[in-house]
């Protein structure tokens, strides 16, 4: 994807663009010549954020990315993929610095949002900040040029350092600050809303409802702190044993008053733009790490065995589980299903990729049935027996509270002193720590440029106009 063009043929689509024979040959030699480590990085920083910056400029100096001509659409595709070369040289070269210094800016414990922001300090013009990203927010994703490439770039480069990877998974494996002012209050009430999600404690269970009636229970940059701090919730209260996923009735005429899991990424955001790109990993280190992992003390190392505090968790699929509602299967101790229920990872056939399914997805069903399942759209109907390996019990929608109910109680009647214990060996032979480090380190760079690819959009588009025309909007 980063591959360099020839010097004269990139001059020529640059002037092609409207831009000087002679600015257009500089600023590509010099891009493309640009080598990092000789000097120090707040130099070298501001040497690159001037090239990224100007190619921003010629960018925004174009029309938007789905009016333009093809010579438009050409020059404006090689500054991007120059740009994006550029950034990944500089990070490459200074990564252990600019975490060292971003971490520094941020605080103890960081999370990835705050690291972000503190390297887009450290080097304006290289990472975007918050306030460019609001900006290029307001921006339908087929206009979009690329901005938050460079962020994917950056947290591949630092997933890709085993000591800095693991810091960041030991960071985001703390309660949220939000889950900490709210400790207090679920505790004396057992209960907790949180607009977009919900926590009950009851009997030694702390159960969390997702709640986007709107949207069929989907995901995205709202919803995701609430359900992060919801499960944050669940594992701090001392008298918790087993945790419950579930989804709130929905709104929807189709399935009006009707629970329903989980529909996956709110397609709606992707379309129109809102929805960013750092959403893929901190869903994946927070929400989805939490309830694999639990929580982690602030001592612990990535090189250590694994410490910390957590509990199973039972899901309870109605309806369906789709798209990242499916994924944080994967992660469950025991899956219940109303039957006629289905599961399915639709995100090949949008043009992202399934969060850490293409990891632990094979481990359950087998190769075949996992490619199946990622690159070929296959559902998984949870009363047939390919679907064995995914869900433990089926039962009928009428039966579901009993069966949830006798399941509990099964749980927490038999004791969980080892339940922690058995969870992190289990860990420990098919997902080390280290393998879910390298994994996460390819999907931060591939996930950046499928989140803003041409396909994805394409994709988006054909959903977008199909649901249109039935005056819906697109939650799956």
């Amino acid at each position: 994807m980063l591959d360099q063009i020839s010097r004269d043929d990139g001059t020529a689509l640059l002037c092609g663009a409207g831009l000087g024979a002679e600015e257009a040959s500089q600023w590509l030699e010099e891009a493309q010549t640009r080598v990092f480590g000789n000097s120090e990085l707040s130099t070298e920083a501001r040497d690159c954020g001037r090239l990224c910056q100007t190619a921003r400029a010629w960018l925004e100096g174009l029309p938007l990315k789905s009016e333009r001509d093809q010579k438009q659409e050409q020059a404006g595709s090689l500054l991007v993929r120059e740009t994006a070369g550029l950034c990944w040289r500089f990070t490459r070269t200074w990564r252990k610095e600019l975490f060292e210094e971003s971490e520094r800016i941020a605080g103890s414990f960081p999370r990835m949002e705050a690291l972000a922001e503190s390297a887009s300090e450290l080097c304006p013009g290289i990472y975007p900040s918050v306030q460019e990203l609001q900006v290029e927010q307001k921006k339908l994703l087929r206009d979009k040029d690329g901005l938050e490439l460079h962020q994917g770039i950056l947290f591949a480069q630092w997933f890709s350092d085993p000591e800095l990877g693991q810091r960041m998974i030991r960071n985001m494996r703390q309660p949220t600050p939000r889950a900490l002012e709210l400790q207090e209050e679920v505790l004396k009430t057992g209960r907790a809303n949180l607009e977009y999600a919900r926590v009950e404690i009851e009997n030694g269970t702390g159960t969390v409802f997702f709640s986007n009636p709107e949207y069929l229970n989907a995901e995205d940059d709202t919803t995701l702190e609430p359900s992060e701090t919801a499960v944050d919730l669940v594992l701090l209260h001392p008298e918790v044993k087993v945790g419950v996923l579930r989804g709130d009735p929905v709104s929807h005429p189709k399935y009006s008053g009707r629970r329903l899991f989980s529909s996956g990424i709110n397609l709606t955001r992707l379309y129109q733009g809102t929805q960013s790109y750092l959403f893929y990993l901190t869903r994946e280190l927070g929400l989805v790490n939490k309830l694999f992992r639990g929580h982690c003390g602030a001592e612990w190392l990535g090189e250590e065995i694994e410490h910390g505090h957590e509990i199973p968790w039972i899901a309870v699929v109605e309806g369906f589980a789709i798209g990242g509602g499916c994924q944080l299967l994967l992660v469950m101790d025991y899956v219940l299903a109303e039957s006629g229920a289905y599961l399915n990872l639709p995100a090949r056939k949008e043009g992202i990729i399934p969060g850490c399914a293409n990891l632990r997805l094979p481990r359950m069903t087998g190769k075949r049935l996992a490619s199946q399942a990622i690159l070929f759209d296959r559902q998984f109907p949870v009363d047939a027996p390919e679907s064995q390996s995914l869900v433990n019990e089926i039962c009928s929608r009428n039966d579901v509270e009993r069966q949830l109910r006798q399941c509990l109680q099964s749980v927490t009647g038999s004791g969980l002193v080892s339940a922690a214990g058995n969870r992190k060996s289990l860990r420990a032979g098919e997902e080390p720590l280290e393998v879910f480090r390298t994994y996460m380190a390819q999907y931060a760079y591939e996930q950046a440029f499928c989140h803003l690819s041409p396909q994805l959009v394409q994709n988006l588009e054909f959903h977008w106009k199909s649901r249109e025309s039935k005056n819906q909007k697109m939650p799956i």
